[in-house]
Formats: C-alpha cells, structure tokens, sequence
C-alpha cells in the first residue's frame, strides 16, 4: 500500500480527534484544484499536475486531487472531450470521478487551487473561511492573472489544456520544488 493510501487511512479514523496525520506524518506538498463540477478543469490540473511533477522526478513530494464546489456532477467520470484532449497528451485519467470539496477538508490541503473567480465565492462558502490563505486562483501564479476559461461552454479543450499547462508550470516554479 502506498505511503499517502497509508496516511489516508490513519487520517479518516482521527477526523474525529481533530488531528492532522498529513502534517504530522508527510512533508508533502497537498494540493488540490476545484471547479464548478470537477469533470472538466480541475481534472484537467489534476492530471496535468501529477504529470508534470511525475516528469520531474519529484511526484513523491505531492499530494494532488481536484473536486468540484457544486454537487451536480458528483460521481461522474471526466467529461469525454477533457479526458480526450489529456490522452491527446499521453495523461491518463481513467477511474476519476468527480466529488465535492468539503469544509472538514480544509486542513489536509497546503493549496486550495480554483480556476475562475466564480470559483472563489463558492469555495470560501463552502470552507468558510480561509484563515492560512490556502486558496488561490491557478493563473494567479502566472504574468497575467486570467480565469481559466470553461470548455463546458466554450468547446476549446486545448485552449484550456494550453492554459492549465502554464498555471501549472507558474505554480511549480512558486513553490520551487528540485
């Protein structure tokens, strides 16, 4: 079983004691991407994340997922033309399926990454409030802070992989990571 699966365990069975076994146990970097309906961008950042620091050689430094802040997709797979244009790219996002972010959660994660400020209203409704500053927008680690577009509505999934790939690649040069 895999070191985090392990964490994950341990931590599910202390919820209740209120204490953290990420922090106690990893000194991993926890990130996790949230979206309108998690099958879609924050899968998309998921995956292309995972990838690119899988790449680098440092993928067991992190701990990444994605959820969605609306329970409208919850238990979907990712949506064909997103999981198309990841295989496009060699990235594998087979099994996924889509949940919602929870306000118990917000301790497991060092980043809170949503992808448009409508994101943000309902990400901080959800947790309450954000007293670390754990919750960021993905293009705001970038030159030109931008939301990312939603391909649900606008079709461009490679426009949206072409920009997730940048906010990724400005996030991993943040946090400066060898």
């Amino acid at each position: 079983m895999p070191k985090y699966a392990i964490v994950c365990k341990i931590q599910k069975s202390l919820k209740r004691c209120k204490i953290n076994v990420f922090r106690v146990f990893t000194s991993m970097v926890r990130v996790l991407f949230i979206c309108w309906g998690n099958i879609c961008r924050s899968p998309m950042a998921e995956f292309i994340f995972k990838n690119m620091v899988k790449e680098r050689g440092i993928a067991d430094k992190f701990v990444i997922e994605s959820a969605a802040h609306s329970s409208e997709e919850i238990g979907n797979p990712v949506y064909p033309p997103a999981k198309r244009e990841l295989a496009a790219h060699g990235i594998n996002c087979a099994g996924k399926t889509a949940r919602q972010m929870r306000r118990d959660e917000y301790d497991d994660w060092d980043y809170i990454i949503g992808m448009e400020k409508l994101n943000l209203g309902y990400m901080l409704r959800i947790l309450g409030t954000d007293p670390q500053q754990k919750v960021h927008l993905l293009m705001d680690f970038t030159d030109h802070p931008e939301d990312i577009d939603d391909p649900w509505y606008t079709g461009d999934f490679s426009g949206v992989y072409r920009q997730i790939t940048e906010g990724c690649e400005a996030f991993l040069r943040h946090l400066n990571i060898q």
